[in-house]
């Protein structure tokens, strides 16, 4: 079970993400940083855990309202060692392999960002793709046909449920194990809702690869030894 902390990055500082509203991120307080500052929070997520991976949710660039490329920056040179996912809401191809020649991180392509499948398709054999299939309530946001084309995917698919995200309402196991019917071998993330120790388990016991989680380590309900007893 790979356990991924996230960080959601909005105007330079680390926010709360809820339940996908992103008009009502706040900057973060949490007793594991001082600041909100990404290089603080990220050290105090590490302090938790050495993590070698971590997402980082670039909101402004999601938005189409500027990007997180200076936190970005910094977060590189602090912890040189560590593997960024970077989710910044890319949807057009020639940004996206731009992007990818210009530097060593992984990209995140959200569903919600995607017009048709022809990105997703072209970059599924890239080892440094991931592919987040986004889920608001019960609809899937983005192309319907490519969340019926599972042969098109990439070898890491991410489960989004936004609605679950920041709310401590537990993974939404269904949609997890159903992705996971059609996934064809494929490593499949949680993403979500995460409590503790007890839905780690019950992921797990689904097939699912790994979780990404952000509340739970900032809350204490998910501890150093809840994440290497998994």
């Amino acid at each position: 079970m790979e356990i991924i902390p996230v960080i959601d990055l909005k105007g330079g500082l680390v926010v709360r993400a809820r339940m996908g509203q992103r008009d009502q991120y706040r900057p973060i307080e949490t007793p594991l940083s001082p600041t909100s500052d990404p290089v603080d929070v990220v050290r105090g997520l590490l302090s938790v855990l050495a993590f070698r991976t971590l997402y980082v949710a670039d909101l402004d660039a999601i938005e189409r309202k500027g990007d997180a490329a200076t936190a970005l920056v910094r977060l590189k040179s602090a912890f040189p060692a560590l593997r960024l996912w970077i989710d910044n809401g890319l949807g057009d191809g020639d940004a996206a392999r731009t992007w990818l020649d210009d530097g060593t991180d992984h990209l995140v392509l959200g569903s919600e960002a995607q017009a048709d499948p022809i990105l997703v398709e072209s970059l599924r054999d890239d080892p440094r793709v991931i592919l987040s299939l986004d889920f608001r309530g019960d609809a899937f946001v983005g192309p319907p046909s490519l969340l019926a084309a599972p042969a098109i995917w990439p070898r890491r698919i991410i489960v989004m449920t936004l609605a679950r995200v920041g709310s401590a309402a537990g993974p939404d196991l269904e949609r997890l194990a159903a992705i996971h019917r059609i996934s064809e071998n494929r490593r499949v993330y949680a993403a979500g809702g995460i409590r503790n120790a007890a839905d780690l388990t019950a992921i797990k016991r689904a097939g699912i690869t790994g979780a990404l989680v952000a509340s739970s380590l900032h809350d204490g309900r998910l501890t150093r030894a809840d994440i290497e007893a998994m």
